[in-house]
């Protein structure tokens, strides 16, 4: 099924977000309620993955709303956290959440674009991207700016949507996301737009294979990728 997720016209960065700005105080309802919260057990499977690597500074980019940033913090005690993200309004309602958990020391929140970072050549120990970069301007340039901020050996754990391999499980997949969930999440966030852009910016992603090859040509070596719940999700982890 193919379709255009964003108007070739404009800016994809600006459109998106907007788009994200205009969803934000719904977001976090619409995203577990949707997911059927199988979200948040993908979220504590990079978590896991981080902790083997014992890093002590993480970047979390396209943070949104926090939640990994979050998970993060919660399950390695004394890591710093950097969340940074291009929406303004997705960052307000992360801070409002971080500040509940008690954790403002240790999880920093900044607007910032994932294509060009204010952060020094290998400022990290480990980078993390929930759902975000397919929603890269530039794809390869995003991928190399991640490799740029982790220092050499530190790791990169991307968590992205991806098509189902299984033809029967991908029509019911895709019936679903282009069918049933636009409507949903439109008449709740009063954007239908921004929920046909998900299921659209899906369908245009690289395949795992072919994103493999992108993180190995950005600077990654050891990649390798996880398929999570019958592959609509893949994990994808990276050596610096």
């Amino acid at each position: 099924m193919t379709v255009k997720p964003y108007n070739e016209e404009q800016s994809k960065k600006e459109q998106v977000r907007a788009m994200f700005d205009n969803i934000a105080p719904r977001y976090d309802l619409l995203n577990h309620t949707l997911s059927l919260n199988v979200d948040r057990l993908w979220r504590c499977r990079v978590v896991r993955i981080l902790r083997r690597c014992r890093p002590h500074r993480v970047l979390d980019l396209a943070t949104g709303t926090g939640d990994l940033a979050i998970a993060t913090a919660r399950a390695l005690p004394g890591v710093q956290v950097l969340g940074v993200d291009l929406s303004e309004r997705m960052l307000e309602a992360a801070r409002k959440k971080v500040a509940a958990c008690g954790l403002d020391g240790r999880i920093v929140l900044e607007q910032g674009d994932g294509e060009r970072l204010a952060l020094a050549d290998g400022a990290v120990d480990a980078a993390t991207v929930a759902f975000g970069v397919r929603n890269f301007g530039d794809l390869e340039a995003g991928l190399r700016e991640l490799a740029r901020v982790v220092k050499p050996g530190g790791t990169a754990v991307v968590l992205e949507f991806s098509r189902p391999s299984n033809r029967l499980f991908r029509a019911l997949y895709e019936f679903y996301s282009y069918r049933i969930l636009p409507r949903i999440g439109g008449l709740v966030s009063r954007d239908r737009r921004a929920y046909t852009y998900l299921p659209a910016s899906v369908g245009e992603f690289p395949p795992p294979e072919e994103f493999l090859r992108l993180m190995e040509r950005a600077g990654f070596r050891s990649c390798r990728a996880r398929s999570q719940s019958f592959g609509i999700a893949q994990i994808y982890i990276g050596t610096r």
